[in-house]
């Protein structure tokens, strides 16, 4: 048709002709999520590079089978379903040619597996076989990135074929079964033989420090060993998990700084009592020597010989020690999973969502001189983030033994619940403290800072005293930090009358109250914890800026310091993912600067105005 300018009978919509898209943008339609196809760390870049999708029929993609030598489908543009495990599988043909090497004659994709007399419908997705080409010797299970685990169905093709190992992987994370054909059980292995190779040449291989892999999913690797060991070996989950954790933390060190040719030790040797005498009599113990008060002297890895042989090849190739940010934050996340949501809840604790972290740090805009407490830290996220920000914003030229000096001496944490005291000292190593200023005390009982056991933290914050009387030197009640930062936990009523007298807010017309809310008494600790001029962020319930009932103590907050800002938080902040639950409560941030007993008034820092974002992402 011939389109006339200015002819309104002859105009027709004009669609230029959709350009065809590239490999990239197919993966994200596949994958959906582009995190998880940015994800799929089992496959290294230069494998990645090899695979190439096309559109071979109107919205249709395709890739090439290896194998088959034919275009498998993998993504209807229109009825948006498509095959992202026919992805991974491809990327698994690639990887077992180049980098194992071994031949496609060898390799058959799709086979039926044959149980006793029947054929059943379901086949497995890869089978390598010997060098006969007859007998099946390595099965792979290949599911797409979200798919639930299939370790019983790998078992049946195991049994069924005779085959002495399997694979299931969805391509961030993988986990192989080892069957000695044609003993009955079956253990777990952290990788499979090279063409070269036999399986008990896995067990004598040797690693170095360099090779281990730093990206991976921690709770992934939580969750299979809950599953395949600790569920059912009657151990506490948390400390046995830990106490791994440590071994391998202690094997890095070691590795990194003093054995020749940084070998590791952390690894799965051929008999279970000489894996069993490697990571519990010379790792975990020397861990405990290297990093005292984590363990007591006389603990021990209270797992069977058996029982750790599984466990070892999940952890033996990570590397904790020099993991990125993004890595911690995993890292971080996989603690959280280990604290069973039960005890937090009855405690009215939760994790501070690390948004909310990076808002109270950045708006407090802590110096490389000024000292730092949380005073209910938890996993240590306000420290660790406020590590980052003077590290990134004032020691940015600085050598590592400076930047872990900072850490050293400026940061200080206490939490009365040990495994979240472990948690973030753990995370505080990892991230190249050093070591740590975090210890197990109860931060609002004075009574409990007496003694030997408190003699630690006694030292460490004895140069900040802020009033060297006699009962300060005892109960390290006023001190003279110039920064805190903490989320109290909420629920509680604190009833024991030995505690309220330490307390101002817990006295009414000067008689003592019979109880008092645990937040509110983590208020007047914190402020007593400052300097006189000193900041603070702190996670409150609504209702302390809200409710009639709480007027008394928003008149005291303006008595005793000057309002910087109060951040009012999305409701869904600290609601956790099914099947935790979290909490509802409505909170806000109040951030605040300590007068001086003069009461004069303070002008060195500014008063902020803040609104905040739907929570979820990082907005921080």
């Amino acid at each position: 048709m011939k389109i006339i300018p200015g002819d309104t009978m002859n105009k027709v919509s004009y669609k230029p002709p959709k350009e065809k898209i590239g490999t990239e943008e197919i993966f994200d339609l596949v994958f959906k999520d582009t995190a998880m196809k940015h994800g799929l760390q089992e496959f290294s870049q230069e494998i990645l590079s090899k695979i190439k999708a096309f559109e071979k029929e109107p919205g249709r993609y395709y890739v090439h089978c290896l194998k088959r030598e034919k275009d498998i489908f993998i993504y209807d543009r229109n009825k948006k379903i498509g095959k992202p495990e026919e992805v991974i599988r491809q990327l698994w043909l690639i990887k077992l040619t180049q980098e194992y090497k071994y031949p496609l004659v060898r390799i058959e994709v799709e086979k039926s597996v044959q149980f006793g007399r029947e054929v059943r419908e379901k086949s497995a997705d890869i089978v390598i076989y010997k060098e006969d080409k007859i007998t099946p010797y390595i099965i792979f299970e290949i599911k797409q990135p979200d798919a639930k685990k299939a370790e019983e169905q790998l078992k049946s093709y195991l049994s069924a074929e005779g085959a002495e190992g399997g694979v299931w992987s969805n391509g961030v994370q993988k986990f192989v079964l080892y069957r000695p054909y044609p003993k009955e059980y079956v253990t777990t292995l952290s990788n499979i033989p090279t063409v070269h190779q036999t399986w008990d040449d896995l067990f004598e291989e040797r690693r170095s420090y360099d090779k281990l892999q730093d990206k991976f999913d921690l709770s992934f690797i939580i969750s299979r060993l809950e599953e395949m060991v600790l569920a059912q070996a009657g151990v506490n989950v948390f400390e046995e998990v830990f106490k791994l954790i440590y071994a391998k933390l202690y094997d890095e060190d070691q590795a990194r700084n003093v054995r020749a040719k940084h070998e590791v030790y952390f690894r799965q040797y051929k008999e279970p009592k000489k894996t069993y005498a490697v990571i519990n009599d010379d790792l975990f113990k020397g861990a405990i020597k290297e990093w005292p008060n984590i363990f007591n002297s006389i603990d021990k890895i209270n797992l069977t010989p058996e029982q750790l042989q599984i466990c070892v090849p999940f952890l033996e190739e990570v590397k904790f020690f020099g993991s990125g940010r993004e890595e911690l934050a995993i890292i971080d996340r996989a603690f959280e999973h280990l604290i069973a949501e039960v005890s937090k809840g009855q405690k009215g604790q939760y994790f501070t969502p690390r948004n909310v972290i990076k808002m109270c740090v950045k708006m407090l805009n802590p110096k490389q001189d000024e000292h730092i407490i949380d005073p209910a830290c938890g996993s240590g996220g306000f420290l660790l983030h406020t590590m980052y920000w003077v590290w990134d914003n004032y020691l940015k030229s600085a050598s590592e033994e400076a930047k872990q000096r900072y850490a050293n001496r400026y940061l200080f944490g206490i939490d009365f619940d040990d495994n979240m005291r472990r948690i973030s000292q753990a995370l505080m190593l990892i991230a190249g403290d050093g070591r740590h200023n975090i210890f197990k005390r109860d931060s609002l009982d004075a009574r409990r800072w007496t003694g030997e056991d408190a003699e630690e933290a006694r030292t460490a914050l004895k140069s900040l005293l802020a009033k060297s009387d006699e009962e300060n030197r005892k109960t390290y009640r006023y001190l003279n930090f110039d920064l805190l930062m903490t989320n109290p936990p909420f629920a509680g009523e604190m009833t024991d009358s030995g505690l309220l007298r330490q307390y101002g807010f817990a006295k009414k017309n000067g008689k003592l109250k019979a109880k008092v809310e645990r937040h509110i008494l983590f208020i007047e600790r914190s402020l007593d914890a400052l300097r006189p001029g000193g900041r603070m962020a702190i996670v409150l319930p609504q209702g302390v800026f809200n409710n009639t009932n709480m007027e008394w103590i928003r008149e005291w907050f303006f008595e005793k310091a000057r309002i910087l800002a109060i951040v009012g938080l999305e409701g869904n902040t600290f609601k956790l993912p099914a099947p935790a639950k979290g909490t509802g409560t409505k909170t806000s941030v109040l951030f605040l600067q300590k007068r001086g007993e003069d009461q004069k008034p303070l002008k060195d820092y500014p008063i902020f105005m803040a609104v905040s974002k739907k929570s979820g992402k990082d907005n921080s």
